[in-house]
């Protein structure tokens, strides 16, 4: 064989591949890993934030343990706590009085002491009741003091106090090891009882007069999804002695047929006197209910990325943004809040904080009718859930983590709580192309920061959104998801609802979120005014005997808290606004418009006995003088005793003058439900979307974000190819990079 054919033909095949290999070297080198350019914002503040910041593991250990040694009484682990024993239910930030705050921001006051809220629960004394101590200074303490009775008037009853997880837990045991086992038969041949294979969904408020403590749990199949998966059986439960040996059963429900307990229900089945519905057993990922996606991996969705890194900073708790900056925090039951936002340096409120999340049911079982959850009790704050990267925030976003001590005498961390992100959100803010006269094209990007936690309590997930635009417009936005809550389908069942499977029903219900919005316009001292529109006829100057309908501007300042009170189906001022006592270049009255976007469904009648405890959402809008005295519009108090309510919200509104006062704005927003087919697996967010807007008016001199270095503009006589005329043409230069993508972890399933 001649080889020196075969030696040149693999000298040809080396020869070009090195050219093939050159030449794409020098045609497209691989994109480089973005480069980060520091924000251009610097922090001026020299932690002032830090005033607001959430307490660290360190200090809440420390209040911890200065209130087990210095309130003279034993304090047992709330994690392990009987009723009848004494507990520290929570620790969290006490936020300084206003005043204070502002010296210590503005005026070159001293920065306010630190201190610390705890919630005791002292069931082991004659008189067991709730306590509200203030804790402090910290990081050492040295001093408590009871502000119960200054901030309700008296002591808090014990039986108002929210229901701890131990209770729960023992709640759990006393069904399973004395209620279940007096039904066997029905248990095992009907319910297919196994020991772990049924859940229990607890209903609120707990009976029907103060001092009760008595609450329907309600039974689902121990599967995934389980909220929609009941099983037809519900039980009263009377745990008001705080001698757990004394609980006892009030009442029995099972396929719309109520006993007087579970031996009663036995017996009726045995004789063969009830009507037995049995539900097929669902697999444990619950089949109709499982979020597994039904479909296989495609094309991957877009994602975004900054070719330039981040242009906003977080240090400690402090955002900066363009021309933004603002504390965040977390409360354990109101979850998400900040305060001190500033726009071009300027404040322009103090606070914008959630304040309760409310939804009331309908249902034909006792549960699901009985049911009017307000989730603050439970802890909005305290149920803020891991975040995944790349669905629940875009996957390059800053993530924080929050650290919260309830239930427990012991500090625990929630990884990824709240997440940080500039958003593109793909349209323009504003726009304008011109073909008339001159020829240009003038715009800017709506690119805005957003500030996001999600908050899982139960079978429904709130995604809280802050949301902060470049015209000085704030959003405040929530969004519902998660499993509709179910009762088993039966009788009448249609009028409550819509049939979701077999045996589930959708029960109707309404979703109410009230926020509070301390804006503070051009300084702490505001005004209401409103402005509107109506029809006026005139006459055509031109031709006096034609008419033309023309609208013209109406406006009225709303000088008392009655007359800023707007209910929630009543007509409200389209334009209505926080004034300063400054103007702007154009004799206006600088201000902030409060714009609702809301879908509520009908509040409770106000004849209900337990109206008053929920009387904030009588009102989509209200404005009341800011006190220290009025923190919040309710209380962790009022689902166990709306009956009583700790705090009512009616109570603040009594006709005071709010012309040139300390003003509060209390927003209320929110959705009827009625859940359908296409809420199984779970609900969707879209469609689900409440919330409220803050935005300029007459506040600048013009439009602030034509300051923005995003804004676009080029006419017909430009060369619009051209970097430095349009920054659009750079992109392949300045944003042909490789986003650096973190590797993908999740600790949301550790330390449950």
């Amino acid at each position: 064989m001649n080889v020196k054919p075969l030696l040149i033909l693999l000298g040809l095949a080396l020869a070009t591949i090195f050219a093939l290999v050159c030449v794409l070297l020098t045609r497209g080198r691989a994109p480089s890993i973005c480069q980060h350019l520091p924000p251009a914002q610097e922090d001026t503040q020299d932690g002032q934030s830090l005033v607001f910041a959430d307490l660290t593991p360190e200090e809440m250990a420390q209040v911890v343990r200065y209130l087990q040694g210095n309130l003279g009484v034993q304090l047992v682990d709330a994690s392990r706590a009987k009723p009848s024993d004494n507990c520290i239910a929570s620790v969290d930030l006490q936020v300084p009085a206003k005043a204070e705050v502002l010296r210590f921001l503005d005026g070159g006051g001293a920065r306010p002491p630190r201190e610390a809220l705890a919630v005791l629960y002292f069931g082991n004394q004659p008189d067991p009741n709730v306590t509200e101590d203030v804790v402090g200074p910290l990081p050492t303490p040295a001093y408590h003091r009871d502000v119960t009775v200054q901030k309700y008037g008296g002591k808090v009853p014990y039986h108002r106090r929210p229901t701890l997880a131990v209770e729960y837990k023992q709640i759990g045991g006393f069904l399973k090891s004395q209620v279940f086992p007096s039904a066997p038969a029905f248990m095992q041949q009907v319910m297919e009882y196994d020991g772990s294979s049924l859940a229990v969904l607890t209903a609120a408020p707990r009976g029907f007069q103060s001092g009760d403590r008595i609450t329907w749990f309600v039974l689902f199949q121990n599967v995934s999804g389980f909220f929609v998966h009941p099983v037809g059986l519900e039980v009263l439960v009377d745990h008001s002695s705080l001698d757990i040996s004394q609980w006892a059963v009030s009442r029995v429900f099972y396929n719309g047929q109520y006993y007087r307990d579970m031996v009663q229900l036995e017996s009726a089945y045995v004789q063969g006197r009830i009507s037995v519905e049995k539900v097929q057993k669902a697999p444990q990922d619950g089949d109709f209910s499982s979020m597994k996606p039904r479909a296989p991996l495609a094309a991957l969705f877009p994602l975004q990325y900054e070719p330039q890194g981040p242009r906003y900073s977080v240090r400690n708790n402090l955002v900066l943004f363009q021309a933004w900056s603002f504390a965040f925090g977390m409360s354990v039951s109101t979850g998400l809040r900040l305060f001190d936002i500033r726009h071009k340096g300027e404040r322009v409120a103090y606070e914008i904080s959630v304040q309760e999340a409310l939804s009331v049911y309908g249902s034909n079982c006792p549960g699901g009718m009985s049911t009017r959850y307000m989730d603050g009790s439970f802890g909005l704050g305290r149920y803020t859930s891991p975040l995944v990267r790349g669905v629940d925030c875009p996957y390059l976003a800053t993530y924080l983590d929050v650290h919260y001590l309830a239930h427990s005498q012991v500090s625990r961390l929630t990884r990824n709580a709240l997440c940080i992100f500039e958003q593109n959100l793909g349209s323009p803010l504003r726009r304008h192309y011109s073909n008339l006269q001159s020829l240009y094209y003038g715009g800017l990007v709506n690119s805005a920061l957003v500030v996001r936690s999600i908050a899982t309590v139960g079978n429904y997930d709130y995604v809280w959104d802050f949301i902060f635009y470049q015209n000085g417009a704030i959003e405040g936005k929530v969004q519902a998801t998660g499993y509709p809550s179910s009762s088993f389908f039966h009788g009448d069942g249609l009028r409550y609802g819509n049939r979701l499977w077999e045996h589930t029903l959708g029960t109707i219900h309404t979703h109410f979120i009230n926020y509070k919005v301390d804006l503070d316009v051009g300084g702490v001292k505001n005004s209401l005014v409103a402005h509107d529109m109506a029809f006026e006829m005139a006459q055509a100057p031109w031709s006096p005997e034609q008419q033309i309908e023309r609208p013209r501007l109406t406006k009225k300042v709303l000088d008392t808290e009655d007359q800023a009170a707007f209910r929630l189906q009543s007509k409200m001022p389209r334009y209505i606004y926080f004034a300063a006592n400054s103007k702007n270049k154009w004799g206006h009255q600088r201000g902030y418009r409060i714009q609702i976007t809301s879908f509520a469904g009908d509040h409770i009648p106000e004849a209900s006995s337990m109206e008053r405890a929920i009387s904030w959402a009588r009102y989509q809008l209200a404005v009341t003088r800011r006190k220290e005295e009025e923190p919040t519009s309710t209380s962790i108090y009022n689902q166990n005793d709306p009956w009583t309510p700790t705090v009512a919200f009616a109570d603040f509104i009594n006709n005071e003058t709010i012309t040139n006062e300390d003003l509060v704005a209390w927003i209320t927003t929110g959705f009827l439900h009625i859940p359908h087919s296409e809420d199984i697996p779970n609900t969707v967010t879209v469609g689900n979307s409440v919330g409220f807007l803050l935005r300029p008016y007459n506040y600048y001199d013009l439009d602030p974000s034509i300051y923005s270095h995003d804004g676009v503009f080029f006419t017909n006589e430009q060369d619009f190819t051209a970097c430095e005329i349009n920054p659009l043409a750079c992109l392949p230069k300045t944003a042909s990079c490789l986003p650096n993508f973190p590797p993908f972890t999740y600790d949301g399933f550790q330390n449950m």
